[in-house]
């Protein structure tokens, strides 16, 4: 599928936190390619035809306080974005050149996702009939290894395996030296890797080679790489110039690997952990030589998978629907960091990003699941893990559920609100947590890690069923509007938190438990709708007539069948929400004109018309495809505006997946079993 968003940030190499980098430009010759944050973390592409240098990637003047005449840009002819892979199209000077980004993100094969190798791919032909003289420079810049320009890095360059291998590190090698939002890693090493080849060479030097390759001349690397030079001052960058040679009918073609070892990936209340892919003792060029040996296997693999997405998604929402799903993919996992504990459970730990950088955020987990539900529920009962850990230790001083265990990659206890009861959310993450491990249990994920929990279990859903149906003044996900007392939609996940209870004693063979819980659930929803009813809408709280919200919580009701608030409240809400839209969405609530897409497409999902579903989810694509703000996938933007509020890159965009989760079923099974709705 070719899409036509023009999206406001472009995936180009998308791994995890700190690995992730994107173009925020229409063009990929508008600007240097960018860490996910903003910062500069440059690539730069040219191609010489016939002796005369285009560019296709980024800039080759590196000093901005310089000017220099850039080589002219090739005509970008096409730009396709697919949940796995990037594809530019380019022309000049008779040959088409096609750059294709792939990060093999697979879902269900935990190996190739937790490998830090992303693949960048050329293939130039002729398209005038005539052959043509071509040659291709690509480069990288220590500034992917650093956290600031003014720091320095140390290179090191060797060929061994059929590789030839190219390595950037910053010169201090401190793992895990501080935690944060807004900055980059600057311990490990950031590696540019291809096979050996008579037509490749490798250079680590500084970004002025750029300038020898575009006057024809012979490219200069540094004396010795291993002396460190200041990544502002000495632009330090790794480069490959590959000779095509003459380029004809027949497309000609290349591929690099870009890699990063962080070596030590997260302290985890306070042991140092490595990378997931590291568990057996895989080493870096191991890890290169099976990216490249499997490279053909891996792009069939990523093929399939993107066109069967895309194909679902299509059928789930239109194709303006599968643009969001395509652009938010890679965005989700990349996100999150995949690590084993020292007994070898399972941690999948996201960052929240762009907003205070906590770690394994419960309220941030809850959104993105329905990515995870889909194609690989081990990961959500990996989300949930390091939050059960934290709340059974001495350090949580609760009776309610966690909101974080740290700041990314420092998971060593809750920073959110210094732990001030006053500044908790005890509703919002005991109703997210028993959500989540009952739909990872539905979905397929085993149930014994879960069920051997169930004393905190019943501890969260008992503080439910005593403070859940009318809330305190407190915070929910959504903090960034204040505390809100008597709160309806944070109302609905304390009942759709003691229903997930009930679904999970049924799932451990108590069928008179599940029955009793079930009840109580209907009970706390009969009195919901009583007390939320303003009309033709529910209100934003009890007692606040006149006012509204998106009840996104509602959808678990359907995803698990309990049918506990009744098919007339869905309709009536999404007959609201449609008379509410903006051109940019429908607003959150009543207080303000502002709205978060992955609630938006939660709330549409429970409209029983297709149409009505594609109304509701298409504003999100225009505010995508119009937003003046060029920034990675933004959750929580203005429908008036289009502009971005804050939150860029955060793992919440795979709730925008909620649509494809319903249309499959998987979650379906929750209601009372036939004559046992008397029981207990």
């Amino acid at each position: 599928m070719i899409t036509t968003l023009r999206p406001p940030a472009v995936p180009l190499v998308a791994v995890d936190p700190y690995f992730s980098v994107w173009s925020n430009a229409d063009r990929l010759t508008d600007d240097f390619t960018r860490h996910w944050t903003g910062q500069r973390q440059a690539m730069t592409g040219l191609l010489r035809i016939d002796g005369t240098v285009w560019r296709f990637a980024g800039k080759v003047q590196a000093n901005a306080n310089r000017y220099y005449t850039e080589p002219p840009a090739m005509e970008q002819t096409g730009l396709t974005v697919s949940p796995l892979s990037t594809v530019y199209t380019f022309e000049a000077g008779g040959v088409a050149l096609t750059v294709r980004f792939t990060t093999p993100l697979l879902l269900e094969d935990l190996d190739i996702l937790s490998r830090p190798a992303s693949y960048v791919s050329f293939e130039a032909k002729s398209t005038d009939g005539r052959g043509h003289e071509t040659a291709l420079y690509f480069d990288v810049t220590g500034e992917w290894c650093v956290d600031h320009p003014t720091q320095a890095v140390t290179g090191k360059q060797t060929a061994e395996g059929g590789l030839e291998v190219l390595r950037l590190s910053h010169e201090r090698q401190e793992y895990l030296n501080r935690s944060g939002d807004d900055h980059r890693i600057d311990w490990g090493h950031f590696y540019l890797a291809a096979e050996t080849s008579e037509r490749l060479t490798a250079f680590i030097g500084s970004a002025e080679m750029r300038k020898a390759f575009v006057r024809g001349e012979r490219l200069r690397p540094y004396g010795d790489p291993e002396t460190p030079r200041s990544v502002g001052e000495a632009q330090p960058a790794m480069a490959f110039v590959h000779e095509f040679g003459e380029v004809a009918d027949v497309p000609a073609g290349t591929k690099f690997v870009l890699a990063y070892d962080d070596v030590y990936a997260i302290e985890y209340f306070g042991a140092r952990l490595e990378a997931y892919w590291k568990r057996g003792g895989l080493t870096v060029p191991a890890l290169l030589a099976s990216a490249f040996a499997e490279y053909g296997a891996l792009a069939a693999r990523c093929d399939a998978f993107d066109a069967r997405l895309l194909a679902d998604a299509e059928a789930a929402g239109g194709e303006k629907y599968a643009d969001l799903l395509a652009l938010s993919y890679r965005q989700a996992i990349a996100a999150h960091k995949l690590v084993t504990d020292n007994d070898g459970g399972l941690l999948f730990l996201s960052k929240e990003c762009y907003s205070n950088g906590c770690m394994a955020t419960v309220d941030v987990s809850y959104p993105s699941v329905p990515l995870f539900l889909l194609y690989n529920p081990s990961l959500v009962e990996a989300m949930i893990r390091p939050i059960l850990c934290y709340a059974q230790s001495d350090a949580w001083p609760f009776d309610f559920a966690p909101h974080d265990i740290g700041q990314y990659p420092l998971g060593n206890g809750q920073v959110y609100s210094d732990n001030a009861l006053e500044g908790q959310m005890p509703v919002e993450e005991c109703g997210n947590m028993l959500t989540m491990a009952a739909a990872y249990c539905l979905a397929g994920g085993s149930p014994d890690y879960i069920l051997g929990h169930m004393p905190l279990w019943t501890q969260w859903a008992g503080y439910l069923i005593e403070h859940g149906l009318d809330p305190a003044n407190q915070l929910c996900t959504d903090d960034f509007a204040g505390h809100l007392a008597r709160n309806a939609n944070l109302s609905v996940k304390a009942v759709m938190g003691v229903a997930s209870f009930a679904l999970l004693k049924g799932i451990e063979g108590d069928a008179e438990a599940k029955a009793s819980y079930l009840r109580t659930a209907k009970a706390m929803a009969d009195q919901w709708r009583a007390l939320a009813d303003d009309g033709d809408h529910t209100k934003l709280a009890f007692g606040q007539d006149g006012t509204w919200s998106l009840k996104y919580n509602l959808i678990w009701d359907v995803l698990f069948g309990t049918d506990l608030f009744g098919a007339d409240t869905f309709r009536k809400e999404t007959a609201w929400y449609l008379s509410r839209r903006n051109r940019y969405g429908t607003p959150l609530d009543s207080r303000a004109s502002y709205t978060k897409s992955d609630w938006v497409v939660w709330s549409a999902s429970f409209a029983e018309d297709r149409e009505d579903f594609i109304a509701l989810v298409e504003p999100v694509w225009t505010m995508l495809n119009e937003s003046p703000d060029r920034v990675p996938f933004s959750d929580w933007t203005d429908t008036l505006t289009a502009r971005q509020l804050n939150f860029q890159h955060r793992s919440v965009v795979g709730g925008i997946f909620m649509k494809l989760l319903k249309d499959k079923g998987l979650l379906l099974g929750g209601a009372v079993p036939q004559g046992q709705e008397t029981a207990g």
